[in-house]
C-alpha cells in the first residue's frame, strides 16, 4: 500500500477519553504501516468556538485554527473520532468547524450565487462516532445523526466520507475497551 498523509482529529473536548485512546491507537497503527500521520486533540486546542458575528465578519484565526487548516490541506485522508452527545457532535467540535471551515478555505460560492466549488476535493475521510447506546438502537430512536458532519461539512467541501458508529461505550468492561483499542489500531494499519 502506498504511503498516505493522514490527519487524525480527536474530537472530544476532554484530553483523557476513550476517543483519545482510540485516536492514538489508530495513529500508531497507521504510522507502523508506513503512513505519515499528524494528530491533534480538540481538548488541547486554544480558540474561541463562537462566531460572534456569523460570517458577516471573519474573525481573526487563532494559531491553533491556522494549524488545523494547514493539516487539513496537507492530508489526503482525514480521520475524526468524537462522541455523540444529544445526537450530535460536541459543541467545541462544531465550533471548530464553524470557525475554520471558511469560504476560500473549504469552499467558494459561485459569483451567480447558485452552486459552489469544493476546495478540498479529492480527499477521503473516515468518521468514527462513539455512543453510549448500541448504534442500531440509537439509529432507530433518533434517526441518522451523522449527516451534519458527513454531508453538511465534509461532503460540502469535497471529501468522500465513510462513517462508522461505535458502541455501546457506557459501562464498557476493561476487556472490551482493550478490544476496541486493538480494533482502532488495526483500522489505522489498513487506513480504514
Amino acid at each position: 500500500m502506498q504511503s498516505k498523509k493522514i490527519f487524525v482529529l480527536i474530537g472530544h473536548p476532554d484530553t483523557v477519553s476513550m476517543c483519545r485512546e482510540f485516536g492514538s491507537a489508530y495513529t500508531q497503527g497507521a504510522r507502523n504501516s508506513g503512513h505519515q500521520v499528524r494528530e491533534i486533540n480538540l481538548g488541547e486546542m486554544k480558540f474561541d468556538p463562537i462566531l460572534h458575528h456569523g460570517y458577516r465578519f471573519i474573525q481573526e484565526l487563532e494559531p491553533d485554527l491556522i494549524k488545523f487548516q494547514q493539516d487539513i490541506k496537507w492530508c489526503e485522508h482525514l480521520v475524526i473520532i468524537y462522541p455523540s452527545w444529544w445526537s450530535t457532535m460536541p459543541a467545541l467540535l462544531k465550533g471548530l468547524f464553524d470557525r475554520a471551515w471558511l469560504p476560500g478555505f473549504a469552499y467558494k460560492f459561485l459569483p451567480s450565487g447558485i452552486g459552489w466549488v469544493r476546495l478540498l476535493k479529492g480527499r477521503t475521510a473516515r468518521v468514527f462516532v462513539t455512543s453510549d447506546s448500541p448504534p442500531l438502537m440509537a439509529r432507530f430512536l433518533f434517526g441518522d445523526n451523522t449527516n451534519e458532519i458527513q454531508d453538511g461539512i465534509l461532503w460540502f467541501a469535497g471529501f468522500h466520507t465513510k462513517m462508522k458508529k461505535c458502541g455501546p461505550m457506557k459501562k464498557i468492561t476493561p476487556e472490551n475497551r482493550t478490544k476496541w483499542v486493538s480494533q482502532f489500531y488495526k483500522w489505522g494499519e489498513k487506513v480504514y
